[in-house]
C-alpha cells in the first residue's frame, strides 16, 4: 500500500509540475455565430446563386481564452517576406493556396522577384490528374477537392505554372472564388462513369475539361511575360527558377517506420505518394524551428478543429484540458492520430517565429476565413499564430526546400 501511495504522490507532483508551467485552460460552449465566411464570401455567392443555405450555428466546447495575453500581433514576429494573404474563397483548396504562397517566397528567395502565381491554374491540372487516375483505377481512387502540398510540386512538374495575371480561374463578376457548383457537376459526372462502367479516358477526360472550362476557363498553352512568350514549363525554370526535385516533405508518424521515406496515410494523398521522409517528434519539431530561424518558410498541414483554434484570437494552443504541454510526445500525437481525433484537414504557410517567455510561437499565412473575423485593413488580416504545442501535436507533415533540413536528409539511408 506505501508502495502504491509513493507511486500516485510521484505522479501528481508530475502532473502539478506540468501543469505549473502551462497556464490552466477553462473550457465552455459557446455558440457559433457567421464570420468572414458566411458575411463576406457567401454573400459574393448568394448575389450569383441564391440557393445558397442560410448560415446555420451551433454550440461548441472551445477553449475560453478571454482575458489572455496572446502575442497575436504580426509585428512581433521574425519573418519573411511574402506577397499578401489571398482567400480561399468557398472552395476546399487549401492545399494549392498554402503552397503556391510558399512557392512565391520562395521565388523570392532565390531570385528577389515578386511574382504572384496562379493558384487555378494547378487546381485546373489536379482534376484532369485525379480523373486520370479515376478511369486508370476503375473508380478505386479518391475524386475530392482536397489535397497535399506536394501535389502542387507534381503538377507544376508536369504543367509548369503561370502568373496570376494569365489565369485566374475565376467566374467573371466575383470577387470569391466559389466551386461547390463546379465540384458537384463533376462528383455526379465521375460517379455516372463508374455506375456506366465508361471507361473511355479520352472522353472522360474531354468531358472534365469541359466542365473545367465553363467554371474556370481555359489555361494557357503560351502567355507573354515581360515582353517575352513563353509557355508554363518555361516560365517555371526560364523565370521563376525553381527546381522542384529541391522540395521534401517531412513526416513525424509513429505508425510508419522512422528514417524511412514512407506513404502518408491520409485520403488526401490520393495518388499513394511515398516521398514523405518520417522522423521522430523531436527530430521535426527541431527542424521546423531550424528552418524558419535560418530564412526557410514552409507549408504546415495537420488539424484546425480543435478546441484550442481560437478564430476570435486568430490562435491556436493545446489547452491543459486536453494534455498538458510538456506530455506532447510521439505516443500523443500517434494516439490523437490513430483514433481519428487529429485529422488531415487544412494546408497553411508558416512564414515567421516569435519567443514569448522562453515559448515557442509561429506566424501562419492562411488562405482560409477563420483568419479573417478582424478588420480588414489589419495587419493581422489573414494570419494565425501558433503556439509550438499546437503544431508538436497538430501538425502532421511539412513542406519546405531540402537545404533547409539536410541534416535531417543526411540520417536517411544509414
Amino acid at each position: 500500500m506505501k508502495k502504491l501511495l509513493t507511486a500516485t504522490a510521484s505522479l501528481l507532483l508530475l502532473f502539478s509540475l506540468a501543469t505549473a508551467q502551462t497556464p490552466h485552460t477553462p473550457g465552455l460552449l459557446k455558440e457559433g455565430k457567421p464570420g468572414y465566411y458566411q458575411n463576406t464570401i457567401m454573400k459574393d455567392v448568394r448575389a450569383v446563386n441564391e440557393n445558397v443555405a442560410p448560415a446555420k450555428t451551433e454550440k461548441r466546447f472551445i477553449a475560453d481564452l478571454s482575458g489572455m495575453n496572446f502575442p497575436n500581433k504580426v509585428s512581433l514576429y521574425a519573418s519573411e517576406w511574402r506577397l499578401p494573404p489571398v482567400s480561399q474563397g468557398n472552395t476546399n483548396t487549401c492545399w494549392c493556396f498554402s503552397t503556391t504562397s510558399f512557392f512565391e517566397t520562395e521565388v523570392h528567395r532565390l531570385t528577389g522577384q515578386e511574382i504572384k502565381l496562379s493558384e487555378m491554374y494547378t487546381v485546373y491540372w489536379e482534376y484532369i490528374e485525379r480523373a486520370k487516375r479515376f478511369v486508370q483505377q476503375r473508380g478505386n481512387s479518391a475524386f475530392a477537392e482536397g489535397s497535399e502540398a506536394n501535389a502542387v510540386v507534381r503538377e507544376f512538374k508536369m504543367y509548369g505554372i503561370v502568373p496570376k495575371e494569365a489565369y485566374s480561374g475565376i467566374e467573371p463578376g466575383r470577387k470569391f472564388y466559389t466551386h461547390e457548383k463546379m465540384f458537384n457537376e463533376l462528383k455526379a459526372y465521375m460517379e455516372g462513369v463508374k455506375a456506366a462502367n465508361a471507361w473511355n479516358e479520352a472522353e472522360v477526360i474531354a468531358t472534365v475539361k469541359n466542365i473545367l472550362n465553363h467554371y474556370m476557363g481555359v489555361p494557357p498553352e503560351s502567355f507573354e511575360w515581360k515582353g517575352t512568350r513563353y509557355t508554363p514549363k518555361e516560365f517555371l525554370t526560364a523565370v521563376l527558377k525553381l527546381n522542384m526535385n529541391d522540395y521534401v516533405d517531412i513526416l513525424s508518424c509513429m505508425q510508419e517506420p522512422l528514417w524511412q521515406k514512407v506513404e502518408y496515410p491520409v485520403a488526401d494523398n490520393w495518388w499513394h505518394s511515398k516521398e514523405y521522409y518520417n522522423v521522430p517528434l523531436e527530430d521535426y519539431m527541431n527542424a521546423l524551428k531550424n528552418a524558419i530561424q535560418n530564412h526557410y518558410t514552409m507549408v504546415i498541414g495537420g488539424d484546425v478543429s480543435e478546441a484550442g483554434f481560437d478564430r476570435e484570437h486568430q490562435v491556436a494552443l493545446i489547452p491543459t484540458f486536453d494534455i498538458p504541454s510538456d506530455y506532447i510526445d510521439d505516443a500523443a500525437r500517434q494516439f490523437r492520430f490513430s483514433n481519428g481525433t487529429t485529422t488531415d484537414d487544412h494546408g497553411m504557410h508558416l512564414v515567421g517565429w516569435y519567443s514569448k517567455d522562453g515559448t515557442d510561437w509561429y506566424l501562419i499565412k492562411d488562405s482560409a476565413s477563420g483568419s479573417r473575423n478582424n478588420d480588414e485593413a489589419a495587419p493581422e488580416f489573414g494570419y494565425c499564430f501558433f503556439r509550438g504545442d499546437y503544431i508538436k501535436l497538430k501538425m502532421m507533415s511539412f513542406l519546405v526546400h531540402r537545404d533547409a533540413v539536410k541534416e535531417v536528409l543526411a540520417k536517411f539511408g544509414k
